[in-house]
């Protein structure tokens, strides 16, 4: 680790910073994928696409004009957010959006280090992690999780040297996008936020998990491309 001040460390948010050589954002998307299946490693992780996952359907509440209420995460890696909702309308795109959250960010990591800020990437998902932290305040597994998440995070994102910085960041953004595809893999139409679409529209549970699989595979590629 490096030492510096707190400010040192920040400054570099706004500094442009090399992009890995392609063989080696291989190598991190190979890592991050192993990271994101492999027993054991799978069951830890997982949390991290769990939290994007509520995530996403809280960021979708307040941009619909709902207020979001709380998140819980859960142990087994399933979570619930209770978002006050304006019309049904709304509460189709909120749960709409739990599946696609992980891809997206994950994408939203991928552009942002295309530019040339990778280490952007980690601060911002810091300040997520904590918005995050306030809205489980309610949930003892929740509140353990995102903390520990967090301080990891800025740990990291404090003293770690720079290229590992940078590395951590490809990281971020390679496991958000292969543990979406994952997820919508495994979960498919027996997802829960399936059978609330389900009993929203009255449009067949399939049809959410394609539109979820679509999504999160184009989010993939495109990603993929920006990274490499």
């Amino acid at each position: 680790m490096t030492g510096g001040s707190l400010g040192g460390a920040m400054s570099h948010i706004g500094e442009l910073q090399a992009h890995l050589p392609a063989a080696a954002s291989m190598l991190v998307g190979a890592a991050a994928l192993g990271v994101a299946v492999l027993p054991g490693l799978a069951e830890l992780t997982g949390h991290a696409n769990t939290m994007a996952h509520e995530g996403a359907h809280a960021v979708m509440g307040s941009a619909m004009g709902g207020r979001v209420v709380s998140v819980r995460l859960n142990r087994d890696r399933t979570g619930v957010t209770s978002v006050t909702s304006s019309g049904s309308g709304a509460s189709v795109l909120v749960s709409l959006a739990g599946y696609l959250g992980p891809s997206a960010f994950g994408l939203g990591a991928a552009k942002i280090i295309q530019v040339g800020h990778p280490i952007a990437v980690l601060w911002l998902v810091l300040a997520l992690l904590v918005v995050l932290a306030v809205l489980v305040r309610s949930s003892g597994f929740g509140i353990l999780a995102v903390a520990t998440s967090g301080v990891l995070l800025y740990l990291m994102a404090r003293y770690a040297p720079l290229g590992g910085q940078v590395v951590l960041a490809y990281c971020i953004a390679w496991f958000l996008l292969l543990s979406g595809v994952k997820v919508v893999l495994e979960h498919g139409r027996g997802a829960s936020d399936a059978g609330t679409l389900r009993e929203l529209t009255r449009l067949p549970r399939g049809l959410w998990a394609g539109l979820w699989l679509a999504g999160s595979a184009a989010a993939l590629i495109i990603g993929a491309r920006m990274l490499v």
